[in-house]
């Protein structure tokens, strides 16, 4: 039988698993920028007015969530006096004079309950132009949330595209014998630890609206799916049945999970109601069928299967039944993520003996490899379908590493002393 994850590193010293709700994780992430797109918009960024007032400011962590997306540059501020805090301060010559295409400006005053009020603009210097003004009341332990949303705010105003700095991200990070599952930002920062285990934690996938994270234990000697919230830590079992319990993925909607179950004897697929019930077989087949996915309009799953000879990625039409082959190129091609943009997919491909994250699109058929890496796995798209982020190695040990749609930019996420696997992006916020 062939295996379509290789996370036998991680397998069986089988021990007893405790629950921590939301307790602050050891490791966190720093991201390293080992690659960027050809083009950047050159972005100025004035420290907001007052904002020295506190430890802990706006301006450097929207400044570091830009440049992270690797489309933007910034300019430097030094010798502008007085710094401009509003639209109107701004001096469009002087900033075209640096090459500033746009540049952002702001205040932030206390608030006589000890909230802060955070007031920014973006001002297009060609034009002169005010292109978002925003102001938001938010304790100063809400800065960091604050900035990825006027982080988000520039990013969509300069791109088109939805920005993802407010959104969070999940992994499993292995210390000597005791697994975690951790969520962070998007940025690394700030990870809270949702499971810890001495044994293998595996797959954990995100509901819609980022309140629960489904997820594999190996705790009962066996893989069982649970899912865990976030807010109260309570967990409950979504498939334990005999033999192996894999692979959880959520429908758009939340109503239902695909799971891959072998209680029938073979990996094949099913769906499966938040609660555990109403089991339901999605596929009659002596083949293995795994790692089912739905797409953005939950009307298909993209699954692997080797029912052609050799493990590629398939589509079934949940409402005809209809399957169809969607890899052809290789003899192994696996873990097919649907972009949520609707327009293909990404995956793993094995060629020469080393795993790449490839994207394919539906239209064309084109496949583009995005990642040179020997092990390269678990890949997990973006909400807004521009990013990947995978698990890699480096040094011996696993790291998350992210890579554009196109191929560009690209980063590392490293946890000093920690084996990082099985990332999870999270949903846009609501």
């Amino acid at each position: 039988m062939f295996r379509f994850i290789r996370v036998t590193r991680w397998l069986f010293p089988l021990l007893a698993l405790a629950l921590l709700a939301a307790t602050p994780a050891r490791a966190q992430l720093t991201i390293e920028i080992v690659g960027g797109a050809g083009t950047t918009i050159p972005i100025a960024i004035v420290p907001f007015e007052n904002e020295g007032t506190w430890p802990l400011g706006i301006t450097g962590i929207v400044g570091a969530d830009l440049t992270r997306s690797g489309l933007f540059r910034l300019v430097d501020y030094a010798g502008i006096l007085p710094r401009p805090a509003r639209t109107e301060d701004v001096k469009s010559g002087d900033w075209r004079a640096r090459g500033a295409d746009a540049v952002v400006v702001g205040t932030m005053r206390p608030q006589g309950d000890g909230r802060v009020e955070v007031r920014f603009a973006l001002v297009d210097t060609g034009r002169q132009a005010e292109l978002a003004a925003m102001t938001y009341v938010v304790a100063p332990a809400q800065f960091r949330a604050t900035a990825h949303k006027i982080a988000d705010v520039i990013y969509e105003k300069l791109t088109g595209d939805v920005g993802v700095f407010s959104t969070r991200i999940a992994y499993i990070a292995k210390q000597g014998r005791r697994y975690q599952l951790n969520v962070a930002e998007a940025d690394g920062f700030n990870p809270q630890t949702v499971v810890t285990s001495n044994e293998p934690l595996l797959s954990p996938a995100w509901s819609p609206d980022g309140t629960r994270i489904a997820y594999v234990s190996m705790e009962n000697k066996k893989p069982i799916v649970y899912i865990q919230s976030l807010a109260s830590g309570q967990r409950q079992v979504l498939a334990n049945f005999r033999g192996s319990n894999s692979a959880p993925a959520w429908a758009p909607d939340g109503r239902k999970l695909a799971v891959t179950l072998t209680k029938d004897g073979g990996s094949q697929i099913f769906l499966i109601n938040p609660d555990g019930g109403g089991v339901q077989r999605m596929l009659t087949s002596a083949s293995i069928d795994t790692e089912a996915n739905f797409t953005p309009d939950g009307q298909s799953l993209l699954f692997t299967s080797d029912r052609g000879g050799s493990p590629q990625i398939y589509r079934l039409n949940l409402r005809s039944g209809a399957v169809e082959r969607l890899t052809f190129d290789g003899s192994y091609n696996v873990s097919a993520r649907a972009t949520p943009d609707g327009k293909g997919f990404v995956f793993v491909r094995r060629e020469g003996g080393r795993f790449n994250v490839a994207i394919q699109d539906y239209a064309t058929r084109q496949v583009q490899v995005l990642t040179s890496g020997s092990l390269d796995e678990s890949p997990s798209v973006s909400p807004n379908s521009k990013l990947i982020l995978y698990a890699s190695e480096q040094g011996g040990r696993g790291i998350l590493a992210a890579v554009s749609s196109d191929g560009r930019v690209k980063q590392r996420l490293v946890a000093p002393a920690t084996d990082v696997r099985e990332p999870a992006w999270g949903p846009l916020p609501r």
